[in-house]
């Protein structure tokens, strides 16, 4: 048995896909959303996995060097493509090093648009 977590953050940045062939090559930005979704097995003292002040201050602070700033100008992006895919996995491995130990991501999804989006799964 466990139980998750759900928070939804938003942020703005631009990026380009390189060695992509089609519009997203050329620079572009999106409203990105971010799921993080967090599991635990047992509960605290409070009967919360985490406190979602708490969680939701964690998941700032992995957004906060992103937010208004162009990825592929920001490590790691400034070496490996700023996809969605790859967005979603460097977040997560940032919220995990963040979290209180018990706590971890079950996965991430990055939303480029309401339609388009991708999950990452550790």
């Amino acid at each position: 048995m466990s139980y998750e977590l759900l928070v939804t953050m938003d942020f703005g940045a631009a990026h380009s896909l390189r060695q992509y062939k089609g519009q997203c090559e050329r620079l572009h930005g999106h409203n990105w959303r971010i799921d993080v979704c967090l599991a635990g097995e047992e509960l605290n003292a409070d009967g919360m996995v985490m406190d979602f002040v708490e969680a939701k201050a964690i998941v700032r602070e992995a957004l906060k060097s992103y937010d208004h700033y162009h990825l592929n100008e920001v490590p790691p992006f400034d070496q490996i493509n700023p996809t969605s895919e790859n967005l979603a996995r460097v977040l997560a491995e940032r919220i995990q090093g963040a979290v209180p130990s018990g706590v971890r991501v079950v996965r991430i999804t990055a939303w480029e648009s309401d339609n388009c989006g991708a999950t990452y799964i550790p």
